[in-house]
């Protein structure tokens, strides 16, 4: 009676923690990382990044402040990768792998490609490592985005997110 005892007892825990372990595996991630890539001109571009989601929430000048350094997506800094060199909004970025940083205002950014690609957030931005600064001018997105995505066409890259498109302008 011992043994059977020990044996459901065991039974019960291995089970336990199995759907315990299911459970933590089903949880969903809150931003989860995200890319994209495509060809623009000779270049293969590449952007991975965190996904967040409005969830309600004031978007800029709020959950992402006006005038402070942004990782352009949220955990690790996102990052975009060139396969050669290309001319952002008129200026030259060679080939490779960079963080993607940005300081958003009102009505236009500073974007930032930054020589550290592997950063957590923009903790440790050091503006000594900028590889390249542009400005561009943001727009209202045609449609609301609950989350923050990415595209990338012939003529640049885009981010969309809540109610606003920053177009980046690549050849």
């Amino acid at each position: 009676m011992n043994t059977i005892y020990h044996t459901f007892r065991a039974t019960i825990l291995a089970l336990s923690l199995l759907i315990s372990i299911n459970g933590i595996a089903q949880k969903k991630v809150s931003s989860p990382r995200d890319s994209v890539s495509g060809k623009i001109g000779k270049s293969t571009i590449t952007v991975n990044y965190g996904s967040p989601s409005v969830k309600g929430r004031k978007i800029w000048g709020d959950l992402v402040p006006y005038n402070k350094v942004w990782r352009t997506g949220a955990n690790e800094a996102t990052t975009f990768k060139t396969s050669q060199e290309i001319h952002v909004e008129g200026k030259a970025l060679p080939a490779g792998t960079y963080s993607f940083f940005a300081i958003p205002t009102e009505g236009s950014w500073t974007l930032i490609f930054n020589k550290t690609a592997n950063q957590w957030g923009a903790f440790k931005y050091d503006d000594k490592q900028d590889a390249l600064r542009v400005e561009v001018k943001t727009k209202k997105s045609a449609t609301l985005n609950e989350r923050l995505v990415y595209k990338i066409n012939a003529d640049g890259i885009s981010l969309l997110w809540e109610n606003m498109e920053v177009p980046v302008g690549i050849k």
